[in-house]
């Protein structure tokens, strides 16, 4: 039993708990995705939600598997 939240295993929020485990790993930016975040299952990987908003509408569509056209 943890002497700081006398719990077993520890509660999130205790100094002593343990680190999250990532479910996946972002293509884009390298960071974790975890349980309850958002993100793309992409072809080539997994896109966190953050590097999603960050992407500009071109970008979003190319990594949809479609392009762009012209008029």
């Amino acid at each position: 039993m943890c002497s700081v939240c006398r719990r077993n295993p520890c509660a999130a929020g205790c100094p002593n708990a343990e680190e999250p485990k990532p479910i996946h790993i972002c293509k884009e930016c390298g960071y974790g995705i975890y349980e309850g975040d958002y993100y793309y299952d992409g072809p080539d990987g997994y896109y966190c939600e953050e590097c999603l908003e960050d992407m500009s509408v071109k970008e979003l569509v190319e990594l949809l598997g479609d392009e762009l056209k012209t008029a």
